[in-house]
């Protein structure tokens, strides 16, 4: 099958042949034709597959045919979770629409807005987005969604991830009622189905692979080796094995910081990409190591969605990562569009439990591999597949704040928790009637010393007067300063 027979015109064939495809992916086989009838769809593919050009390439040709965009208005939206995807996307939606008259635009967050505010007041016929941004420009009447006519929501299970879906929500809440949805995604958890079949209207489903199973064109195998060997074996495999362009994924954005600079005091040219460096940095970081000119690209698990990088030979896990699904997301760097890839995962002890995580989700024991000289003094307990099948987590339930009741026998006082106890104030602290034994007395002042019958009645005009701003202060209504060691006065005589 070709793209000729999917149903796209002329120019935009034209711009497929230049970037070198020839034959539609299977995800751009099913999903393409549904999306020109006009159908939503929910498409669900492993990463590499083409799934942007899946909603990309059919996207522009609905467009193509319409009235241009009005100032500040969209007809198409593309939703994306980070910064990287959402400048990956614009860039094809560039280079496939470039023989048509339709304008695109991105904008994200970590730049400046008013030049994205400025590029709004021309339209654009799509719009490429991150929630954040579009809700702040949308908030200054920057973009207005009136005349929108397609919605896609891309990775859509790392929007859920990553706390997005409020933001989701306030935005479809927005949209026109009559309009086409696509959802496009790695894998489809649970929640997001059920999030989608809410959204959608009887959607076209199309699952073309197996949930969370890897490239068959990536050979995966794993390292052992102890965690303080780890940044030196990698030094090692960079320079034996003659590595050329390797992107490295690590847990923390420390740890990338501190990987990179040890790799450039090896004279081993890397940059780091996180969520803590700016924008402009990231981009000129991904933009370099695109180019050749940067050896090695350390990253935490923002990059793992989304990048594409042409022909990516390796990928290289230096810390496994906390969630078994990031791992399908890395790999997933390499290996695309039909060229093979390698992913390496360094190992220690302590990372058997993350390890056997990956092994049951991707259902395969990784090939083991020890490098001379880095045999680990903690050696890595052997695997053993776990077949059974993965049950969704269920979300947990709020805890309900049960009334506090004292035992019996016990005062509520002597039956209260000891951590209570050192939260109260010190009795000298507190007025006199507020302890437990006033509330046994019917709320009665509490009195330390019994009255004297004979002793007279203290004066109420000892306090000074309260005075209004607009009055004079009366010399009555000043106070004398204290003063120490004053003999009293004799007491008058009759």
């Amino acid at each position: 099958m070709s793209f000729a027979s999917l149903g796209l015109s002329a120019p935009i064939l034209d711009a497929v042949a230049k970037q070198g495809y020839e034959k539609p992916s299977p995800i751009q086989e099913k999903a393409i034709p549904a999306i020109l009838e006009g159908k939503d769809v929910m498409a669900a593919a492993q990463t590499g597959t083409g799934k942007t050009a899946g909603f990309t390439l059919p996207l522009l040709e609905r467009l193509a045919g319409g009235r241009p965009a009005r100032s500040n208005h969209v007809r198409a939206l593309v939703l994306t979770p980070t910064r990287e995807l959402a400048a990956q996307v614009g860039e094809s939606v560039a280079t496939y629409g470039k023989n048509l008259r339709i304008s695109s635009a991105v904008v994200f967050g970590g730049v400046k807005v008013n030049p994205q505010m400025l590029r709004m007041r021309k339209g654009a016929d799509v719009l490429v987005a991150t929630p954040g941004r579009l809700m702040d420009l949308h908030s200054q009447n920057a973009v207005k969604f009136r005349d929108i006519e397609i919605l896609v929501l891309d990775e859509a299970d790392r929007m859920l991830d990553m706390g997005f879906i409020r933001d989701i929500r306030k935005i479809l809440a927005l949209l026109p009622k009559e309009r086409q949805n696509l959802l496009f995604s790695a894998t489809f958890s649970d929640e997001i189905r059920e999030l989608a079949k809410g959204l959608v209207n009887d959607p076209v489903e199309i699952d073309v692979n197996p949930r969370n199973q890897t490239a068959r064109t990536v050979k995966q195998w794993i390292c052992p080796v102890d965690k303080k060997k780890k940044p030196n074996l990698l030094t090692k495999l960079l320079s034996e094995r003659n590595w050329k362009q390797v992107l490295v994924f690590t847990k923390t954005k420390h740890g990338a910081n501190k990987l990179s600079a040890h790799l450039e005091s090896r004279g081993i040219t890397a940059a780091a990409i996180h969520g803590n460096k700016s924008q402009g940095a990231r981009t000129k970081a991904l933009a370099n190591f695109k180019a050749g000119e940067i050896r090695v690209l350390v990253a935490t698990d923002i990059a793992a969605r989304g990048l594409d990088i042409d022909q990516l030979p390796q990928v290289v896990n230096f810390d496994l990562p906390h969630v078994a699904e990031d791992y399908v997301h890395r790999i997933g760097r390499t290996g695309r569009a039909g060229c093979e890839g390698e992913a390496i995962s360094l190992v220690s002890a302590d990372e058997f439990k993350e390890l056997a995580a990956i092994e049951r989700l991707t259902q395969q024991v990784l090939e083991r591999e020890i490098v001379d000289g880095f045999k680990p003094t903690n050696a890595l307990p052997a695997s053993k597949l776990d077949t059974r099948p993965i049950k969704p987590k269920k979300p947990k339930k709020p805890k309900k704040d049960k009334p506090f009741t004292p035992r019996e026998g016990t005062t509520a006082s002597e039956s209260r928790p000891a951590n209570n106890q050192a939260k109260r104030k010190p009795a000298s602290r507190r007025p006199q009637g507020q302890g437990n034994d006033a509330k046994e007395q019917g709320n009665k002042p509490a009195r330390s010393k019994p009255r004297n019958p004979d002793a007279k009645p203290k004066s109420t005009d000892s306090k000074p007067r309260r005075r209004f701003n607009d009055e004079k202060p009366r010399s009555d209504d000043r106070r004398r300063a204290p003063q120490r060691n004053r003999k009293p006065k004799a007491a008058a005589t009759a």
